[in-house]
């Protein structure tokens, strides 16, 4: 059975008519529909979802020898791999995890925008009674 009361992951093997396979228990994965659970299977390099009840009798603790040989021989892949899981459920993570939602990356704040100023300066107005302003149009094409 795996036991997270020690460690927040927890590696096992899974031992079946197939063969044997080392798996990867996270505490910090989203939780699985009623009866379900997720294990990082290191023989097909993903997070499959798992019927607990059928599992479980077939989980088994690691020795210290075979524990430091999984993590060094899956550590990467398994860290990979809980990343993209981690990204694809980041909404319940963020929502039942607030230390995760913590240390989330946040945005970058835009720089406030620099406006330079002349205090001498005036501002140009045209009048209405500029000459440009009479010219071009002529009274003979409303007539029509």
């Amino acid at each position: 059975m795996y036991d997270t009361s020690k460690k927040s992951v927890w590696y096992g093997e899974h031992r079946s008519s197939r063969g044997n396979t080392v798996i990867i228990y996270d505490k910090q994965f989203p939780e699985a529909p009623a009866g379900r659970v997720y294990f990082y299977n290191t023989t097909r390099d993903v997070i499959i979802e798992y019927a607990e009840e059928i599992v479980k009798p077939h989980l088994h603790e690691l020795s210290n020898e075979d524990l430091a040989v999984a993590e060094a021989n899956y550590g990467a892949a398994w860290e990979l791999a809980r990343e993209a899981f981690m990204e694809k459920h980041s909404g319940w993570v963020e929502a039942n995890n607030p230390k995760a939602a913590s240390l989330a990356k946040k945005p970058k704040a835009e720089p406030e925008p620099i406006m330079e100023t002349e205090e001498d300066s005036e501002l140009e107005v045209e009048s209405a009674d500029d000459d440009d302003f009479n010219r071009g149009w002529s009274n003979d094409d409303l007539d029509d």
